[in-house]
């Protein structure tokens, strides 16, 4: 079965979202300098790179990272594309096989900015009616492919109304060479104690036959993935 790498590798080269703590990975010992062995040591942010969004992230009574439901992170998920437009709303959304979908992933033109070195804040975005949108239809986890699913102008109104309502939030996705279609999704994160997000290593098994998408290589280094 085709195994499709959807995660950012996280390397002091990835952007973060302004304001967050860049990402800083460092050797506390190394084999070259005469130690037994290598151990670098990790600064990053809980939002770094492809995460999670739990409610906690936007409700300090919400349900934390750690205590989301395995089931959630694991199953169908069906992938669609948007692209030519920066707002993504109802609209766009009605238009395409979301009605009945728990984990939508949504691929727009972002993907193609993780070629870039520095954040790009004009970034595809779901808009407020988006966001109400996939509330009515039954969606219970959305994905996309930047740091953030609500416009850097944006007043936490797509969070808070996605979160509350329970909806898992996975932002920072490579869908480049991801074809849209129904996919197997696997997306587990550090199990941060009361974490109000975390990293995670998130995956597609399966899709649509007439991708082009290369096999995975687990040993790969090359950034970014996809």
């Amino acid at each position: 079965m085709r195994i499709h790498d959807i995660t950012l590798p996280l390397s002091s080269e990835l952007p973060v979202y302004p304001g967050d703590p860049p990402i800083d990975i460092a050797p506390w010992t190394s084999i070259a300098d005469g130690d037994v062995a290598n151990v670098s040591r990790i600064t990053l942010c809980t939002h770094s790179g492809t995460h999670l969004d739990p409610p906690r992230h936007f409700d300090q009574e919400g349900l934390p990272v750690d205590q989301i439901p395995l089931d959630l992170l694991v199953g169908k998920a069906q992938v669609v594309e948007i692209t030519n437009t920066f707002e993504i709303g109802r609209h766009e959304l009605e238009r395409l096989p979301v009605r009945g979908v728990e984990r939508l992933l949504i691929k727009t033109g972002n993907s193609e900015l993780w070629k870039e070195s520095e954040f790009v804040e004009n970034y595809a975005t779901l808009t407020s009616e988006g966001a109400s949108f996939l509330i009515e239809v039954g969606v219970r986890l959305v994905g996309i492919d930047y740091l953030s699913i609500e416009s850097i102008t944006g007043s936490g109104d797509v969070h808070h109304k996605l979160l509350e309502k329970g909806i898992i939030i996975l932002e920072g996705l490579n869908l480049a060479e991801v074809a849209p279609g129904e996919y197997e999704l696997i997306c587990l994160p550090l199990k941060v104690k009361d974490g109000d997000g975390a990293p995670v290593r998130a995956i597609l098994r399966g899709g649509p036959e007439h991708t082009t998408q290369t096999d995975f290589d687990p040993h790969s280094s090359k950034w970014p993935l996809s």
